[in-house]
């Protein structure tokens, strides 16, 4: 799975702290930290119809990754939005885009790991792209990578932060073997997610994710999850084996970039009948009636 270019992004604009740049000239300090460090935490959204999908819930997150790093300054919820607003109305988008949004701890006066360098306030970053989800609905490969994911006794997983190393040489991993994304397991050799992505096999009419020590507590995984507490279908939140994915009857993946995608193979072996399975399908039914109904405006449609 390798992204192209969309031409529809040739002259996007990108908002840099209520300022709106070119692609081409849109830049940030070398001071910033998240150059610096890597010192800035981040979310992905996702656009249907001048709506935002779990916006609400996806600023929730945002702020409490930002106080778990001590930001001394976040911006309200209300005023993220107007930058979202702005963005997109630059860009004439109305559906089909995905947005990433960043949010640093600002600018140093020097170069430096300490945070009393940073001198101005927090650095907001609206990049918003014509982007469909990105995954193959036919069903993706997997390798189990030999980097592991990063346990909560050194950094808890649930900060969403913007030093992603950890899920990059994962997925070169991944790339090198011609596969799709990795799988990661955690200290203790249970599955925790992919390299950008949370994951979900069905065994026995049983949906079945792993749990968040060591992965973060993903939007679209809680949309899965309340979706089949919504219509009764059985759930577990629990260890994960490799060899409980080996033997699953059916395995996806979800996130805002993909939305669900279905797993056709984990390390050369096919999983259930290697497409898309019947709860696999049901579910991203359930999941697109949501998005088609639900979120925030945030951008007017023309009638």
């Amino acid at each position: 799975m390798k992204q192209s270019f969309n031409p529809k992004n040739k002259d996007i604009q990108i908002n840099i702290n209520g300022t709106l740049y070119h692609r081409d000239e849109a830049g940030i300090s070398p001071f910033d930290s998240v150059v610096q460090g890597g010192d800035a935490v981040w979310e992905g959204l996702r656009l249907y119809k001048g709506r935002i999908f779990k916006l609400i819930e996806h600023l929730d997150r945002l702020r409490s990754s930002a106080l778990a790093m001590a930001f001394t300054e976040i911006p309200s919820h209300d005023a993220i939005i107007a930058e979202i607003s702005k963005t997109l109305v630059a860009n004439n988008m109305t559906d089909g885009v995905h947005i990433r949004l960043t949010l640093t701890r600002g600018v140093k006066f020097t170069s430096g790991m300490d945070p009393r360098l940073n001198t101005a306030g927090a650095t907001l970053i609206v990049l918003a792209e014509h982007k469909a989800p990105v995954y193959d609905k036919s069903g993706i490969r997997l390798i189990t990578s030999g980097i592991r994911r990063i346990p909560p006794d050194c950094v808890d997983q649930n900060i969403h932060s913007c030093n992603l190393i950890n899920s990059i040489l994962a997925k070169i991993q991944a790339n090198a073997a011609a596969v799709d994304d990795a799988l990661m397991l955690d200290y203790q050799g249970f599955v925790a997610e992919t390299n950008a992505t949370h994951i979900f096999i069905v065994h026995k009419g049983v949906v079945i994710t792993s749990k968040t020590g060591s992965c973060p507590e993903g939007i679209t995984r809680q949309t899965v999850l309340d979706i089949c507490k919504a219509n009764h279908i059985p759930y577990e939140v629990s260890d994960m084996s490799l060899s409980e994915v080996y033997r699953a009857d059916e395995m996806f993946c979800t996130g805002t970039m993909g939305e669900l995608a279905p797993v056709a193979e984990v390390d050369g072996r096919t999983i259930g009948g290697g497409e898309m399975g019947i709860m696999t399908q049901r579910l991203s039914e359930l999941f697109r009636e949501l998005t088609a109904k639900e979120g925030t405006p945030v951008v007017e449609i023309s009638a």
